[in-house]
C-alpha cells in the first residue's frame, strides 16, 4: 500500500521533533548533532527555496486570472466585501482573544525588565512612527512590477495583478489570449507544486530538527507564562474561534476542513512563513477543500499579505506583557490603541523590510512602552512564529470557503 502524503507529512513532523531532542540532549558540540544540523539545514532550506521558487509566478497567475474569471460585475464586488469583511472580522476576534487572556493571566507580572538589561543594552531597535509605517506600507503598494517579480515583493505583485485581473474583464475577448496565457501559466506551476510536495515531508522533518535542536530551553522556562498564554489563545482562535465561523456560514465541520488543509498547515508550521507556505495553500483549497479557483485565486495570495490573524494576536499580546514587566498599567484607552495599532501593523507588515521587528516596535511606541524590550522576545520569537503562521494559513484557506458560500448564496440563479 502507497503511503498517502498527509500520513508521511504527520510521520516527518514526528521523526523531526524526535531528533531534534535528540540532538539537544547530546549538545551543541556532538559531532552527531553538528553534522545533523548541517544537513537538516541543507535539506530545510531546499525546500523553503523550492516553495519560493514557485511563489512569484503562483501568486501572480492565480489572482490575475482569479479577478478575469469573476466576470460578473455583481459577482466580483460580493467576493471583494466578503473577503475583505472576513478578513477584518477574524483579525478583530484574533486581537480581543489576545488582550482579554493577558488581562486575565497577566505575564510578566511580578518580573522586572532589570532581568533582561544586558539583552536589551545589546539590542538596537530600528523604530518607525506610525504615520510613517502607513506612508510606507501605501509607498510600497504601487511599484515597478518587473522590479517587484524579481524582487519577489508579494505585495506589489498581488496589487498588480489585480489590476491586470481588472483590465483583462474589462477588455473581454480582445485580451483571449493572454488570458489563455496565464491559465496555461497558473496550470504549469501548480504541477510543480505537485513535484515540490513529494519532498515535504522531508524538507518538514529537516526544519523541526533545527527548530527544537537549537532552541533554548531554559529561557523558554523563564518566559513559560507568557509562551503557554500566546500558544493557547492562538489555538483558541485556531480550534474554536475560525472553526466556529466556518461552521456557521458553510455548515463544514471542522474535522472535515482540518483533513482537506492538513498539508498546508503542517508545512505552514515547518516553515513559519504564510508566503513560503503560499502554493501548498492554494492547492490545498482548490483540490482539497473543492474551493473554485476564481474564489481561490484571489483570497488566499491576497490573505496570505494582509490577513495575518495569528500576528495580529501575538503583537497585541506581547504589549501588554512588555507593559506588566515595566510596570506599567495600560487603561482602557490605551488598550483600545495597541488594538488598532496591532490591526494596521498585521495589515501592513510584508509590505516592509525587517516587517516583524518594526511593527512590533511601533505597537511598543504606541502606547510609550519601551522599545527595546522586543529583544526579550526574539529567542522564544521563531517557537511562537511556528503557531502564529499556523492561524495565518488556517484563516486563508476558512476565508476562501466562506467568501466561496457568501458569493454563491447571493448570485442569482
Amino acid at each position: 500500500m502507497r503511503v498517502s502524503l498527509n500520513t508521511q507529512m504527520l510521520l516527518g513532523v514526528s521523526a523531526g521533533i524526535l531528533v531534534g531532542l535528540l540532538f539537544a540532549e547530546l549538545g551543541p558540540d556532538a559531532a552527531l548533532t553538528q553534522s545533523g544540523l548541517y544537513v537538516s539545514g541543507l535539506i530545510g532550506n531546499l525546500f523553503i527555496d523550492l516553495l519560493k521558487m514557485v511563489l512569484v509566478p503562483l501568486v501572480f497567475t492565480s489572482i490575475a486570472v482569479g479577478i478575469a474569471n469573476l466576470r460578473l460585475h455583481q459577482q466580483m464586488h460580493q467576493v471583494w466585501l466578503s473577503t475583505l469583511g472576513f478578513f477584518g472580522l477574524s483579525t478583530t476576534a484574533a486581537i480581543i482573544l489576545g488582550l482579554t487572556a493577558c488581562n486575565l493571566f497577566e505575564p510578566g507580572r511580578g518580573l522586572s525588565l532589570d532581568v533582561f538589561h544586558s539583552a536589551m543594552h545589546n539590542f538596537d531597535a530600528k523604530q518607525m512612527t506610525l504615520t510613517d509605517f502607513i506612508a510606507k506600507f501605501f509607498h510600497g503598494l504601487f511599484v515597478n512590477p518587473f522590479a517587484a517579480l524579481a524582487d519577489g515583493n508579494v505585495l506589489a505583485i498581488v496589487v498588480f495583478a489585480l489590476f491586470l485581473g481588472i483590465a483583462l474583464v474589462k477588455g473581454g475577448d480582445r485580451y483571449r489570449n493572454i488570458l489563455v496565457l496565464l491559465q496555461e501559466g497558473l496550470e504549469i506551476t501548480l504541477r510543480m507544486v505537485g513535484w515540490i510536495m513529494h519532498l515535504a515531508p522531508f524538507g518538514i522533518m529537516a526544519l523541526l530538527t533545527r527548530l527544537v535542536a537549537t532552541q533554548d530551553m531554559g529561557l523558554l522556562a523563564g518566559l513559560a507564562k507568557f509562551v503557554a498564554v500566546v500558544i493557547g489563545t492562538t489555538l483558541v482562535h485556531s480550534l474554536v474561534v475560525l472553526p466556529l465561523m466556518l461552521y456557521a456560514v458553510t455548515r463544514i465541520k471542522p474535522m472535515a476542513f482540518f483533513r482537506g488543509a492538513r498539508e498546508a498547515l503542517v508545512t505552514a508550521f515547518a516553515t513559519s512563513s504564510s508566503s513560503a507556505t503560499l502554493p501548498v495553500t492554494l492547492r490545498c483549497a482548490e483540490q482539497h477543500l473543492h474551493v473554485k479557483p476564481e474564489i481561490a485565486g484571489f483570497v488566499v495570495p491576497l490573505g496570505a499579505t494582509v490577513n495575518m490573524d495569528g500576528t495580529a494576536l501575538y503583537e497585541a499580546a506581547a504589549a501588554l506583557f512588555v507593559a506588566n514587566l515595566a510596570g506599567v498599567e495600560l487603561n482602557f484607552v490605551q488598550q483600545l490603541i495597541v488594538f488598532f495599532t496591532a490591526m494596521i501593523a498585521a495589515i501592513g507588515a510584508p509590505g516592509i523590510p525587517s516587517a516583524g521587528m518594526v511593527t512590533m516596535v511601533m505597537v511598543l511606541q504606541s502606547v510609550g512602552l519601551p522599545a527595546e524590550a522586543i529583544a526579550i522576545l526574539l529567542p522564544i520569537d521563531r517557537l511562537l512564529d511556528t503557531f502564529r503562521t499556523m492561524v495565518n494559513v488556517q484563516g486563508d484557506m476558512i476565508g476562501s470557503l466562506i467568501v466561496q458560500r457568501l458569493v454563491r448564496a447571493t448570485t442569482p440563479a
